[in-house]
This record gives C-alpha cells, structure tokens and sequence, in this order.
C-alpha cells in the first residue's frame, strides 16, 4: 500500500512539471508572437524606431485599422496657420502628425485667406472647414490621423503650453525628444496640449512622404470650391471642343464624322507658369547660393519646352496658371507652337469666377483645374507643382505605373525647369520611399527619371 502510494508519487510531480512546462512554452510563444506582430505594425510606415518596448507598446494602437487608435478625449491646438495654399497643406498635413505621434485628436486649425507673409497681423483666418470637407476628411483618414472640433472639448483639465524651440541649437533629434517626453507622464495627462511658436510649417520634419501623401489625400475641397474649379474646366473642354470641331469642319467633308468628332474629349495641358517678377528674383538668388542653374525658366524657354512634348495634330488647349500681375502681358500668349492655344484665365473669361474668392480660395481652384489636366507642366522648386505631381504620382502608382519614363502614361507630368529629350521638359515623379516631405518642399527637386 505504501510502496504503491510512493511509486504514484513520482509520475503525479512528473504530469504536473510537464503540464507547467507546456504553459510556459505557449506562454513565451504568445509573448513573441505578440512583440512580432507589434513591431511590424508600427514599423510598417517607417516613421520612427523607439528605443525600448515600452514606447513601442504605448504607441503600437497608433497604426490601429480603425479609429480606436486616435485618442478622442486628448487634443492637440497648433498655431494659426499661414502662407500660400501648399504651404498649409504641408503645415496643416506636418500638425496632423504630430497629433498623430502623441496619440492626440488635432484640434481643427484655422488657415488664412490671405497672403502676407510677415505682417501677421493682416492674416485673414479662414476656419478648415470653409475649405475643406472635415467629415470627408475623418472618414477617409479613419484610424491615421483625426480632427476635432473645440466643442468637443470637456475641459477637466488645463492647457498645457508646449514652447517650440529655435535656432540653430534646436536640432531634429531635440525636437523629436520633446515630443517623445510630451506622450506620457504629467504633460500626456492634459486634455489639451498648445504647440506655442512659430507656424507648423517651420516645424522640423520627422516623416516620410507617404504619411504626407495619405494626409494630403484626405483633404477634399467643399463643394461650394470644387464646383467653381469644375466650371473653369468646362469653359476649357468646351473651347477645345469648338476649336477641334473647327479644323474636322475644314478637314471633313462628312457632317456625321462632324459631329461625331464633335463629341470627342477636348484633352488639355497646363502649365504652371512661374515667371512673375518676384519669382525670378527669388530663384535667381536661390541658383546662386546652390550652384544650380536650372531652377528659373524663362518664358521662351517654358514655350519652348512645352511645344515638344506633344507632336502636331489637333487644336489642344493650354491652361497657364499665372500671378494675376501677369495677366496684362500679351507676350506670354505669343510665340506658341501651331497647334497649341493658350488660355489664361482672363482670355477665357473665368476671372470673374476667381475674383469672387480671396486668395487662398483662387489658389485652391487654380490647383484642381492644373491636377485634372491630362498633361501638367510645372517648376520642380515650386510647392504649388510638386504637390500636384505628388498627387497625380499616386493616381498612377494605383494604376500599377511606378515609373513614367520612356512609357506613354495617363496624367503624366513634367519639369520645364529641367531640359528632358528633344528639348522637351523632364518628365515627373514624386519619390514617395523619400524618407522626409524635403525632397518635395519649396526649394527642393523632385525629379525622379
């Protein structure tokens, strides 16, 4: 009876070890699985590596599939922000994820109708959702990024005022580690935190162009915005129509063929024509302190330049986007290939339609019309053109096209500002591996063939 109660004794302690072992085994498995399936996540938009697994795991809901990733109750208010139409989309775009980075909801920002760009105290403030759809916006950048309204704020705590640094002294990794310290402890506990300083678009940069393209494709024009810009392209298609429908008469004896061809699509080309007086000063300083002399373009050269890229054939339309100072001068209207028929938007008699608007607004319908054109021609050193190349890039990359060189591609762009074949212009794709919005920034080239 003892002798059989002992020799149990052993194979009972041996089913328990091994159970015991078996757990810790899944356990450890689960614990790996689990760091694995983290870290791919966060690391899957490349943005930044934290030093410890405490971050990683603090921060991993950012890259969550739906909302919950986005803190609702935690705010995040940035300064006013100014400057031309592109330099708050990348201001407005770097404000989002930096919200972003803290796990915070981004306060909507306020833009400015209003171009001066060192009297602040003229700035026209104009709220984002006069511009933009805000509804659109949180939908499509559902568990990336998210905005929030100032009546969604609860007030149970104080705002804390986060001082951005300046200067020389305040380098990328100093201002990475401010807001690395600003995502936990005392300062996380505040409802709101207010960036207090200079405006987000002289903010450094810590992410890569794909987390600025997808910011960028959540920003939808109103209504009220989008159909003004459709009215300037109707106004374009129809007087390519007209002209098209002009040479088939004087070509074709046939009425049905007439009117057939009538019926046909008026493609159009636009060109982002940067020749006004204080852009050539400023790019002729820049090519100085560069060294690089291929960032001003004359108007012979664009005229030039733009003539080769389409063979002769029928009528097409050429939509030149310019500064209002330019539109009294004729000289940019002549000297054109045959063929190709220039239209600004006072020869096309849509003036009207822009001058309703204050600048901001203009500039927003001027991009849309140049971003639908079938072939756009801008400056590689321009903001206003290499954020409309970027988005005409991504069109192209979902149609599986990665590069548009030596192939015949829809929306194609070029660079007149850069000699390509044949004395045209270089064709155009934005770089979007760029680890930083630097190689699409004002002043910067973007040309990838």
């Amino acid at each position: 009876m003892d002798l059989s109660s002992n020799s149990m004794l052993p194979r009972s302690i041996g089913c328990q070890l091994s159970s015991l072992t078996w757990k810790c085994i899944a356990l450890v498995t689960m614990i790996l699985f689990l760091r694995a399936v983290l870290l791919h996540s966060f690391s899957g938009y490349g943005v930044i590596e934290w030093n410890n697994l405490d971050m990683i795991l603090s921060h991993s809901l950012l890259s969550s599939s739906d909302d919950e990733g986005i803190r609702r109750d935690k705010f995040l208010e940035v300064p006013q922000i100014v400057w031309g139409l592109n330099n708050q989309k990348i201001a407005f775009a770097r404000a989002c994820l930096t919200a972003r980075l803290l796990n915070r909801t981004l306060l909507m920002p306020s833009l400015s109708a209003s171009l001066f760009y060192k009297e602040i105290d003229r700035l026209q403030p104009i709220s984002f959702d006069k511009v933009f759809q805000f509804d659109k916006f949180n939908s499509l950048c559902n568990g990336f990024v998210r905005l929030g309204r100032y009546s969604d704020l609860k007030n149970k705590t104080g705002i804390y005022d986060l001082q951005k640094g300046s200067g020389r002294k305040w380098t990328v990794e100093r201002d990475m580690e401010q807001l690395k310290q600003s995502s936990r402890g005392h300062v996380d506990e505040h409802e709101v935190i207010r960036i207090v300083g200079k405006n987000p678009f002289l903010w450094h940069d810590h992410w890569p162009v794909k987390d600025y393209a997808r910011v960028f494709e959540c920003l939808v024009l109103v209504d009220e915005i989008s159909k003004e810009a459709d009215k300037v392209v109707s106004e374009i298609k129809r007087i390519g129509r007209k002209l098209r429908r002009k040479t088939d008469m004087v070509q074709s004896d046939s009425d049905a063929d007439t009117e057939g061809s009538s019926m046909a699509a008026a493609p159009y080309i636009a060109v982002h024509m940067r020749v006004e007086i204080d852009w050539m000063i400023h790019c002729k300083k820049l090519e100085q302190r560069s060294g690089i002399n291929q960032i001003c373009s004359s108007k012979q050269e664009i005229i030039e330049r733009v003539g080769n890229i389409v063979s002769s054939g029928s009528p097409t339309v050429v939509y030149l986007a310019v500064a209002d100072s330019l539109l009294n001068d004729s000289s940019i209207l002549s000297g054109w290939k045959e063929g190709l028929l220039p239209f600004e938007k006072k020869k096309l008699r849509v003036d009207g339609i822009y001058k309703k608007h204050p600048y901001l607004i203009q500039s927003a319908i001027d991009y849309e019309v140049c971003s639908r054109a079938d072939i756009f021609v801008g400056n590689s050193y321009s903001t206003f053109s290499s954020l409309i190349v970027l988005e005409r890039t991504q069109k192209m990359m979902r149609m599986g096209i990665k590069n548009s060189c030596g192939i015949d591609v829809r929306w194609p762009s070029y660079a007149y500002n850069i000699p390509g074949e044949s004395n045209g212009p270089q064709k155009w794709m934005t770089n979007m591996s760029d680890s930083s919005l630097q190689a699409i920034s004002y002043g910067s080239n973007a040309i990838s063939c």
